[in-house]
């Protein structure tokens, strides 16, 4: 919005010539997103206590009781300042922009409907009926970037130089796998205060940077990964660092709202997204190491006990395991963001080392 009107008005007033530039964009998109989530947070939080209390997930440890009745749906906040704050900032024009919104908006109603659930009926969506509309969600949206945007359909995989495999049509099933694993790993992290909020800022400023770079010509070819023609959705990055940030201020421990599968479930989505964007998905592995290990610690620790009859975990995902050890939960998350924080910047060397 705030491009458009600067396009109008920049013989005029010279100085909107700014607004042309997607770094000066990306920065007002990060300011703006954080001041609007401190400004609203307290009011949002306010009106949540009233509809939306929790309850402590089942099969957690005991000390998460006195988390009972903390207000949830901190995702629903995330998404109305996500969406309103990207508007403003961004150029409506690319495709790109309205796949991104109606991915993340679609994934953000499935989680809806399970917290809703949890809240009224004491338990959510069955596991059957959120993964078909997981599905559903996740093909719909690939198939409409695929026809729409027409994107480089090549896998770029890291450490490799002019090796890379075109999916064409592929990239609509391709796609839809990497957007529900990682919807669902971030899911499954999201059970200590702050403790996905964290490692999602990190991923979202690392591609931040990774969707700038694969969107500009001189930049992919020097570092040899797939033009993606991306540049603009770095904007959207920023958005979401921005409210994330201003998120954490209330989220962070002891919690004064929870992010709910509303918040869990798109930010997911809307991460893998923005590495499909980049056509740097595979980066996903290094950079959400952290999501990667809580999802394995669950398959592990369902495997070990189907087959061997016993638990490798003293309770899954492993952030649970290190709770029942006797780590305090701020210590559990702040090394949690220490790790991811070093992944990322490890996912960003990547880009170079080939």
């Amino acid at each position: 919005m705030i491009y458009h009107l600067a396009q109008k008005l920049q013989a005029t007033y010279t100085f909107l010539n700014l607004f042309h530039y997607v770094s000066v964009r990306a920065i007002g998109a990060f300011l703006s997103a954080a001041l609007l989530s401190l400004v609203f947070g307290d009011w949002f939080i306010k009106a949540c206590r009233q509809h939306f209390g929790a309850k402590a997930r089942e099969f957690t440890p005991e000390s998460h009781q006195k988390k009972n009745n903390t207000p949830t749906m901190g995702g629903l906040f995330i998404l109305l300042v996500f969406v309103f704050n990207t508007l403003l900032w961004n150029k409506l024009t690319k495709p790109n922009l309205w796949v991104f919104l109606l991915g993340i908006i679609g994934f953000g109603c499935i989680g809806f409907l399970d917290d809703w659930q949890k809240i009224k009926a004491h338990k959510g969506l069955s596991a059957k009926v959120k993964f078909l509309l997981q599905l559903s969600m996740a093909v719909l949206t690939m198939t409409v970037w695929y026809v729409w945007a027409q994107p480089n359909t090549a896998v770029c995989i890291p450490f490799v130089k002019n090796i890379d495999f075109t999916l064409g049509w592929l990239i609509i099933p391709w796609g839809a796998f990497i957007i529900i694993a990682t919807s669902n790993a971030v899911n499954l992290t999201d059970g200590l205060d702050g403790l996905a909020t964290g490692p999602l800022i990190f991923n979202f400023a690392a591609f931040a940077l990774i969707v700038y770079l694969a969107g500009h010509m001189a930049f992919s070819d020097y570092l040899y990964i797939p033009f993606a023609g991306s540049a603009e959705v770095s904007i959207i990055a920023a958005s979401l660092v921005g409210v994330l940030l201003g998120f954490l201020w209330y989220n962070t421990y002891p919690a004064q709202i929870f992010m709910g599968d509303v918040g869990s479930l798109a930010l997911g989505a809307g991460l893998a997204l923005m590495a499909l964007m980049a056509r740097q998905e595979l980066l996903l592995l290094i950079s959400g190491g952290i999501f990667v290990l809580e999802t394995v610690s669950v398959i592990i620790q369902v495997l070990s006990f189907k087959f061997l009859g016993r638990r490798m975990f003293r309770m899954a995902p492993i952030h649970h395991h290190f709770e029942l050890k006797g780590w305090q939960e701020a210590k559990i998350t702040v090394r949690f963001w220490i790790i991811s924080i070093i992944l990322c910047v490890l996912a960003l060397l990547t880009l170079k080392i080939r």
